[in-house]
């Protein structure tokens, strides 16, 4: 052992970096499985992540060669803090690659789709909101831990913050949360690629009906003057979205009279970045600095950013799930409550806001299901139905949903956790 250690000078970032791809080149091969046409997609490297981070917890891989390397002793370690650090870095990135992507068509389409979207994304909280405390209302279980599942059940790392500031034990919080985050990511990643297979559409006819509106901001953006431009590949205006957009998303709002020291609602690195990015995106230019990013650019920014995300967020989720676990005082079945409870919050709200999208607002499905990945807060599901859609406008229904669905699960768990004990 001792040798095979020697011989490899495997250690600290490198380890991180080696086991981020090695992550990377086996989920991309599970997601390509098919099952009678559905398969992972990218979510696949999310699974693999989950099982990294719950094989290389485990105590007697010390005793491995080589593989020792990879072992993460628990959530303080300094590789989950890497691991935590790409999921951050991938999410900025996710967020605004596609906020660039949707801004030239974002304010039309909201303009003309606002009164779906609006309340399309508060009915997807008040019933995840509504079985949260249906659940923390049988008697052992608590807000605590039926916050953390919703959380976890849409997968929202705000709505974890906001629920740990106002839980009496943050433990339970946790464990809600990487109990039932992973059917959260799956279980819509699968629904928007089912719903299309089922209803048999016609994906070309589909894409066509969300293209119409866009062709007028397109052809307006032609008549820009001549602008400067910093670099071709559109990296300057990128990190400038980024450096406004967690700025933006840093400003706090506190909801409680204890003032800032109390629990505060802040769009965070998610919502900050992919606000700054629509708007950036709409306009093109700051007088005669061109902010505008080549296409290509943004989809390997998008795509990456999704798979470094998926990485750092699985490999967290599966430490965060042996260390919770053993730490439990509750046993083996409120994990087992705690995943039907968490897979119950992902599938009720999918299901009734399909239904309120297409009967009630009357949207076409691909903005149907773009505006249900905004509203479940679904960055993976995103990813997903860009691939099957094989359109890139599905992200401009994610972009106006998003922030409303963000809003309501943060202010729904600080008052669930304040309000129910």
């Amino acid at each position: 052992m001792n040798f095979v250690n020697g011989l490899f000078s495997l250690s600290g970032t490198t380890v991180v970096l080696a086991g981020a791809f090695l992550i990377c080149f086996v989920g991309y091969a599970l997601g390509r499985i098919k099952i009678k046409g559905v398969s992972l997609g990218a979510a696949g490297v999310f699974l693999i992540a989950l099982l990294f981070g719950y094989l290389f917890t485990l105590p007697g891989l010390q005793n491995i060669p080589l593989l020792s390397k990879f072992f993460i002793e628990g959530n303080k370690a300094s590789a989950f803090t890497s691991y935590k650090f790409i999921e951050t870095i991938g999410l900025v990135l996710f967020v605004t690659g596609v906020g660039y992507i949707a801004g030239p068509n974002f304010f039309r389409n909201l303009k003309q789709n606002a009164k779906s979207y609006v309340p399309l994304g508060i009915i997807i909280i008040l019933v995840g909101a509504a079985l949260t405390v249906a659940f923390a209302l049988i008697p052992g279980i608590g807000a605590d831990f039926s916050n953390g599942i919703l959380s976890g059940a849409l997968t929202s790392t705000p709505a974890f913050s906001a629920a740990k500031q106002v839980a009496s034990e943050e433990g339970l919080v946790a464990l809600g949360h990487a109990i039932a985050y992973p059917f959260g990511v799956v279980g819509v990643v699968l629904f928007v690629q089912i719903v299309p297979k089922l209803l048999r559409c016609d994906m070309a006819k589909e894409r066509e009906s969300i293209k119409i509106a866009k062709k007028e901001s397109v052809d307006k953006k032609k008549k820009n003057n001549k602008t400067i431009s910093l670099d071709e590949f559109g990296f300057a205006p990128f990190g400038l979205a980024i450096i406004i957009g967690i700025l933006v998303g840093s400003i706090k709002i506190p909801l409680t009279g204890e003032g800032f020291s109390g629990a505060c609602f802040s769009l965070g690195n998610t919502g900050g970045p992919l606000i700054v990015a629509l708007i950036l995106g709409h306009f093109g230019h700051i007088g005669k600095l061109s902010l505008e990013i080549p296409s290509s650019t943004l989809k390997v920014f998008r795509e990456f950013g999704l798979i470094l995300f998926l990485i750092g967020a699985g490999v967290e989720g599966g430490v965060e799930l042996v260390s919770q676990v053993a730490a439990s005082e509750y046993g083996v079945m409120l994990v087992v409550y705690g995943f039907i409870a968490g897979a119950v919050m992902t599938i009720l709200p999918l299901f009734i806001g399909y239904f309120f999208a297409k009967k009630v607002c009357k949207l076409s499905l691909l903005n149907n299901l773009g505006s249900l990945t905004g509203g479940m807060t679904s960055t993976p599901a995103l990813g997903t139905l860009v691939g099957v859609s094989g359109t890139d406008d599905v992200a401009s229904a994610y972009a106006a949903t998003y922030p409303i669905a963000l809003i309501c699960i943060v202010l729904a768990s600080n008052l669930i956790g304040t309000f129910i004990k």
